[in-house]
């Protein structure tokens, strides 16, 4: 599921390519949708049966649909108008609880109702008493979505230039009937009470991922009387700035993978002084990027291609968001150092792009992070790591040509609130780090903070994550919440060989 703040706009990433986190879930049909007492009742919003579909268009799960007609300038209270579209599951029980779970996904960019079916099976419990509300964020999925356009020839394997960046952003803007201005996050929450009003509920519970805990934090500001309880999974609170520690977060997200490879019998065996192949690698490509011709791994179509270390700067990224993917990561980084083959880090960074590209609302996407994150950036301190500068740098030139909206004056300051929070950190995640949590906690009394074990981005799935979090939405509170079975959670085991991990 793509539930990430997005972090790298090179030529890849321009086209859309996010590096998430993998998680799968069954995409099994569920029982037929009924009206709860909730939606039933709904004063403003009239609902359908609907059928939820995945991010590539697998079905998912039976909802009830509709819509909200709210002004593009809801200041003005004029203009352009657009539909957000939203999604109710009803709650299992015939007698559900009042206050419905509302579910904020990442990006920023992505849209809710189609990522859902990914993620669904970690709300099953809550679903039981509770209404699951999905709204796709203003200029995501199916509410006026901010797309821009994708070019047919495109180079992935070229660095990025500041002129191709503001050409590509002035290119979008040229396809986009919207004013991006209007699509900030402190703007959706606008929009997110007004669907919460109009579906008829009093008080709700926010469970925000990545971006989407950032948007939780905000809900929350402007709606304090309306939330019962928040969980914030891979947290990026408003006070905290996308882009300048990026490369010291991804850089410590694989060091620590590395080290945990190192300090493994069979994996340090078999790859002995990782770290050095790891800086060995980026150091040699630095240098001179590597000629390849390899099959595509989604096409089939034998390509000729040069990679990059900025090409492998974000590949790495991806890789390490989820210990699935980064159990890969020690067996490919000893390939491409002891043989010179690159083939398989290649395959590995296109297959990213391809198949979860286009899920992601690029247009959105800038909409936020130039109103937000890039007006900070002088204030920040850039940090080193393998991710280089290209982050603000490329978020900066693109933000030259993008329109910037307006955020309030106080939007930067840390959330302060006594409303129980559950904070979930992967103790290896590359982009949200728990440090994150650890800053947003400082203002928020009433939370706990649980570390995943060497996990990465997004923990909601993981071992008996799901089970403490229907205990925390169900009781409201952290307290008596017992923490200690996610000490159990372990990585999956390091790949030796293709063929898989040490008997």
């Amino acid at each position: 599921m793509k539930h990430t703040f997005n972090v790298n706009v090179k030529n890849v990433a321009v086209r859309g390519a996010i590096l998430s986190f993998l998680i799968t879930a069954a995409l099994v049909a569920a029982c037929t949708a009924r009206s709860g007492s909730n939606t039933a009742a709904s004063p403003g919003i009239s609902l359908e049966a609907c059928q939820l579909t995945g991010p590539n268009g697998t079905l998912g799960r039976r909802a009830q649909c509709g819509s909200l007609r709210v002004y593009e300038d809801r200041d003005a209270g004029s203009g352009r108008q657009i539909d957000l579209h939203l999604a109710v599951i009803p709650a299992v029980s015939r007698s559900p609880q009042p206050d419905p779970l509302f579910i904020l996904v990442g990006g920023p960019g992505e849209a809710a109702t189609s990522s859902y079916s990914l993620i669904r099976s970690a709300f099953e419990r809550i679903n039981q008493r509770r209404d699951i509300i999905l709204v796709d964020q203003r200029g995501t999925g199916k509410s006026n979505s901010l797309t821009c356009p994708t070019s047919e020839e495109e180079d992935y394997s070229s660095e990025s230039d500041p002129e191709e960046l503001r050409e590509y952003a002035q290119d979008c803007l040229a396809e986009l009937e919207a004013d991006p201005r209007f699509y900030t996050t402190s703007i959706a929450m606008d929009d997110l009470d007004e669907v919460r009003r109009g579906l008829g509920y009093e008080q709700i519970n926010l469970y925000g991922i990545s971006y989407g805990s950032r948007a939780a934090l905000v809900y929350l500001r402007q709606y304090p009387q309306q939330v019962r309880s928040l969980i914030l999974d891979g947290v990026a609170p408003p006070n905290w700035v996308l882009g300048p520690s990026a490369p010291a977060d991804a850089q410590q997200a694989a060091e620590q993978i590395l080290q945990r490879c190192t300090s493994d019998v069979d994996c340090g065996a078999a790859f002995p002084d990782v770290q050095a192949s790891f800086d060995r690698v980026f150091a040699r490509l630095r240098e001179q990027p590597a000629q390849l011709s390899l099959q595509h791994p989604i096409s089939g179509e034998t390509i000729d291609f040069t990679l990059t270390a900025d090409f492998l700067a974000s590949t790495i990224h991806g890789m390490t968001y989820a210990p699935e993917t980064a159990a890969l990561l020690p067996l490919m980084v000893h390939i491409a150092h002891s043989q010179s083959d690159y083939s398989s880090l290649a395959a590995f960074g296109l297959s990213y792009i391809d198949t979860v590209g286009g899920a992601m609302s690029t247009g959105m996407r800038f909409s936020v992070i130039c109103a937000e994150d890039v007006p900070m950036y002088e204030q920040q301190e850039m940090l080193e790591g393998y991710l280089g500068d290209s982050i603000v740098a490329s978020f900066t030139e693109i933000c030259k040509v993008w329109p910037q909206g307006q955020v309030p004056e106080a939007y930067h300051q840390a959330v302060s609130s006594a409303v129980p929070v559950l904070l979930l950190s992967g103790e290896a995640d590359p982009v949200t780090p728990p440090t994150n949590a650890e800053l947003a906690a400082q203002t928020l009394p009433n939370s706990l903070h649980i570390i995943a074990p060497g996990q990465g981005h997004g923990n909601i799935m993981r071992g008996c994550i799901p089970v403490l979090a229907a205990d925390f939405i169900d009781a409201g509170s952290i307290q008596g919440l017992n923490t200690e079975c996610v000490q159990n959670l372990r990585p999956p085991p390091f790949f030796i060989s293709f063929a898989g991990p040490a008997p």
